[in-house]
């Protein structure tokens, strides 16, 4: 095989993914079945000018990252993703395994911090679980599902941010850097589809392929049970679940945001 066939292959696949596999609407008029090449792009977050050097022939040397994006795209199965890397002259990367939820183990250790709050979420952002200190901080939000899903669609976001461009642009980041991953590609794309359709500031931040991780920052939010609270946080990968951090946050000793983060834990105990 030579990247001479890749091109011919990507064209072939591409006609066979319809619309509505991808979670795009299907209703407007197609000269030819299928996706069309911008489509492809924007599910692998590619510019359409490369991906279309891609079915060319005039690109031959796309990384793994791109080629597991577009593979993603195209709703590849493994023995197809596997051909693509072939035809690329790469070997094919390694699968990441199904996740696994969170063991009980670390929900009881989240639990045993009543007084700091603590996430644990995934390469695409799920909240896969919270003690009930971050509960409360989030409960100003309809649902603590995903935190990009939960920065563009929820309107209580633009308020419990007091910089909210910033928290949009380190989601938008995080999911580009989680893109590259195999067992996050397919979750990402989905996401993407889904912010795109109903977010102007999601396509625009997406359109800039800025990549960052968490790592630690400070955060400025408002709550709307104790007011302004000055947050720092910290993520940690959690060794023996790759993918996964832990986001602690923590308020100053003494500060006001410490007493309110207390007020916040009475304040939703004596509701539950």
């Amino acid at each position: 095989m030579s990247t001479s066939d890749l091109g011919p292959f990507l064209k072939a696949r591409r006609g066979h993914v319809q619309p509505d596999d991808v979670g795009l609407p299907g209703h407007t008029a197609r000269r030819v079945p299928g996706l069309r090449r911008e489509e492809v792009a924007m599910l692998a977050g590619v510019s359409v000018d490369y991906y279309a050097r891609l079915e060319q022939g005039r690109e031959r040397n796309p990384s793994p990252s791109v080629l597991n994006a577009i593979a993603s795209a195209l709703c590849l199965d493994p023995d197809q993703r596997e051909h693509l890397f072939r035809l690329a002259d790469l070997a094919p990367t390694a699968l990441a395994p199904p996740s696994e939820a969170p063991s009980q183990s670390l929900q009881d250790l989240l639990e045993a911090w009543p007084h700091t709050p603590a996430v644990i979420i995934d390469r695409q952002l799920d909240v896969l679980v919270h003690n009930a200190l971050a509960g409360a901080l989030y409960s100003d939000f309809q649902r603590i599902d995903n935190l990009a899903r939960m920065t563009f669609l929820d309107p209580v976001a633009t308020r419990f941010y007091a910089h909210w461009d910033r928290a949009a642009e380190s989601c938008v980041a995080n999911l580009r850097l989680a893109q590259g991953h195999a067992g996050a590609a397919d979750a990402v794309r989905r996401l993407v589809v889904e912010l795109s359709g109903a977010s102007a500031a999601f396509r625009h931040l997406w359109a800039r392929h800025d990549v960052r991780g968490k790592t630690h920052d400070a955060k400025a939010l408002h709550h709307s049970d104790v007011g302004d609270l000055a947050l720092d946080y910290h993520a940690f990968d959690i060794k023996g679940f790759p993918g996964r951090q832990l986001i602690v946050y923590q308020a100053a000793p003494g500060s006001p945001s410490a007493d309110k983060l207390q007020l916040l834990a009475s304040l939703h105990a004596t509701s539950a």
